[in-house]
């Protein structure tokens, strides 16, 4: 299992939300770009960034800080926030990213995920962000009457790569991650699925690798890190140990 860390970038710097509320932050850093090579230097396969304030405007705002990250990365970078148009997506591919993460227009406009995905193959995933069971968009500003499992099968032939499937209400709560939610999402598709809010703990690693069975084949980690109450290190030796066979993980429905 991929243990992803976090950059979220507002105004330029490097910080974490509470549930998602743009005023409720804690900057940890004005260099992203020395961030990126921290969590490389650790050990990561994958950062995860996104730019928060291109997902409440719905167009790209820290994308010089967004190039700096790949650059310094040399790793696979995936970007998201802002990505509602063929324009964004081809940028941000231009720009050096593995794959782009669509959220809004996953919602607001499914034929351009599939036009994307048409043109990029493999590079184009969908976050999928839950409130209370139902997708959330526009930076987490707005709840639709979508469930996400409804949308996650509503993609599978759509020709994403992943979804990323956040719970709202534990992000950045350190709380634990919604485990039987993430189950029953992941369990529904045949996509690949990263889970996303509330890790705070090596037993919520723990208890997310359990689900490897039914298709969840990362975790993405943010304020933990940043505040050291999960390290990187031990996160990533423990990803790589076996699951125990008593785990009991279901198989896919």
């Amino acid at each position: 299992m991929l243990i992803i860390p976090a950059i979220d970038l507002k105004d330029g710097q490097c910080v974490r939300l509470v549930q998602g509320r743009m005023q409720d932050e804690t900057v940890y850093s004005n260099d992203p770009e020395a961030v990126a090579r921290r969590w490389v230097d650790a050990g990561a396969e994958l950062l995860h960034v996104v730019d928060l304030d291109a997902a409440v405007q719905g167009t790209p705002c820290n994308q010089k800080q967004i190039a700096a990250i790949i650059r310094a990365a040399g790793i696979p970078v995936q970007v998201g926030g802002g990505m509602r148009d063929v324009g964004t997506v081809a940028a941000g591919l231009a720009a050096g990213a593995q794959r782009v993460i669509i959220g809004t227009g996953a919602i607001e406009n499914p034929a351009f995920v599939r036009e994307v995905c048409r043109a990029y193959p493999g590079r184009i995933a969908v976050g999928i962000d839950a409130r209370q069971g139902r997708v959330a968009i526009r930076g987490w500003t707005q709840t639709t009457e979508t469930l996400a499992v409804d949308l996650a099968r509503q993609l599978e032939d759509a020709g994403v790569c992943a979804i990323i499937f956040t719970d709202i209400q534990r992000d950045g709560m350190q709380v634990g991650p919604g485990i039987e939610e993430t189950r029953k999402l992941a369990a529904s598709v045949q996509i690949p699925v990263i889970a996303s809010g509330g890790v705070g703990t090596l037993d919520h690693i723990r208890s997310l690798m359990e689900l490897e069975a039914v298709g969840v084949t990362g975790v993405i980690t943010g304020k933990a890190l940043y505040s050291g109450a999960l390290r990187f290190e031990e996160a990533l030796a423990l990803s790589r140990s076996p699951v125990p066979a008593s785990s009991g993980a279901a198989v896919r429905a």
